[in-house]
């Protein structure tokens, strides 16, 4: 097994994912913290933090972050999502020291300057306003809005905009102080790295980390209800949820695998049925998404308003259907799609890097590859059925935006699960 985990003293844990094959490392911070750790008047601050972590620190101003990094060949980036921030680098492995440096310099000693706090706003605000203007993106907010109202969870991850344009710098300096904390966080590294020198890299870089974090957070609560915009766009885009499972329940390999048999490719389900045999749809797709404790299962569609209705008939047909066992020749075909996304991801040092970050954060250890394979391949069309039947049985969550006039109710949706 290439991958190694050390805990230092003040609890960070330090992994690498050694590939002599490569002449690059994919390094980064992995941080158990998101969204659902916002209090409400700050929805968006974990996001805006992303976002400011690159604008100047004590000794760096943005241009310098910026050059050094491209001066090397490197490109640095970062994500924000309801449970998890992540930092990352990728450069040649003689520069990592410098990756590890920055990344321990713009997460200990950012300066959040004001000047550039009120440009950064003005981006944020303008990322805001391009998801607005893209309904096949904000549907999903929308969704998650009204499948999980009135929590963290439920709440978008960039924010709203009336919060994003009063958001004051304290709330970024007492999020970081709160809850960027060694227990929380991850130093990863996959590539051509030395495990040694990287802890201690990394050992020297993040000396004054605070222990811990604050890592609380709300406890999912899965409503389903509707959210419905009628406007005048060419698509209706359309979302249907059910209460999914989490990341250790179970049903999670199943959920997993029932999400690529009903919508996860071209010779899916709904792909085959409402795109290539009917033309219902140009896009039609399903996944699984699971949090810490809980989740959401959820299929979209972007189809016309005269198609809406035989579109919403087939999709019924179809999750009624699956709640049957399949045939195994289409359960393995399912599992053989997901085990070839799995191994052709381990090409990459940013993709390993990314899996073993999230899996420390999750599980608290690293899953060797062989281990998730037979998870996969232990899967059978009885689970996919039992997870059907579990999902499908539950309160749907209807998003919809477009023009909705042949779009039934809420109520005869839910009639039609029966």
């Amino acid at each position: 097994m290439t991958v190694r985990v050390t805990t230092l003293p003040n609890g960070l844990r330090v992994a690498t994912d050694r590939m002599d094959s490569v002449e690059t490392v994919s390094v980064g911070t992995w941080i158990g913290v998101g969204t659902r750790q916002e209090a409400p008047e700050f929805n968006g601050v974990a996001h805006m933090l992303e976002h400011m972590a690159f604008k100047g620190t004590a000794s760096r101003s943005a241009r310098d972050i910026a050059e050094q990094i491209e001066a090397v060949g490197g490109s640095m980036n970062a994500h924000t999502s309801r449970e998890q921030t992540a930092y990352f680098v990728k450069v040649l492995k003689e520069d990592l020291p410098l990756a590890v440096d920055i990344l321990a310099d713009i997460l200990l000693r950012s300066t959040y300057d004001s000047g550039e706090l009120q440009r950064e706003r003005t981006v944020i605000l303008q990322e805001l306003g391009q998801a607005e203007d893209t309904p096949d993106d904000i549907i999903f907010d929308h969704f998650q809005e009204a499948a999980f109202p009135q929590q963290a969870l439920g709440r978008p991850v960039l924010g709203r905009a009336a919060i994003i344009e009063q958001l004051p710098r304290e709330a970024l300096v007492d999020f970081r102080l709160r809850h960027y904390g060694a227990s929380g966080m991850i130093l990863v590294a996959a590539g051509n790295v030395d495990h040694d020198a990287f802890v201690e890299l990394v050992r020297k870089g993040f000396a004054d980390l605070i222990p811990a974090g604050d890592m609380s957070y709300e406890a999912a609560r899965y409503t389903g209800g509707e959210y419905r915009d009628d406007q005048e766009l060419e698509q209706v885009h359309l979302v249907l949820g059910f209460p999914g499972v989490s990341f250790t329940d179970p049903d999670y390999y199943g959920s997993m695998v029932l999400a690529t048999l009903l919508g996860g490719g071209m010779s899916s389900r709904l792909f085959q049925e409402i795109r290539e045999q009917r033309g219902l749809a140009y896009s039609v797709s399903a996944f699984s998404a699971p949090y810490l404790d809980g989740g959401v299962f959820a299929i979209y569609a972007g189809t016309g308003e005269k198609e809406t209705k035989d579109l919403i008939s087939v999709l019924f047909e179809q999750l009624r259907d699956v709640r049957s066992p399949a045939s195994e020749d289409e359960v393995r075909r399912a599992r053989t799609q997901m085990k070839a996304g799995l191994l052709m991801s381990l090409e990459s040092t940013g993709a390993r890097m990314e899996g073993l970050g999230s899996q420390l954060l999750i599980y608290g250890r690293p899953i060797p590859v062989d281990e998730i394979v037979r998870r996969i391949d232990g899967v059978t069309s009885k689970d996919v059925a039992r997870a059907a039947q579990r999902i499908f049985g539950g309160r749907p969550t209807v998003a919809a935006m477009g023009p909705l006039g042949r779009l039934d109710s809420y109520d005869r949706l839910v009639a039609r699960l029966a």
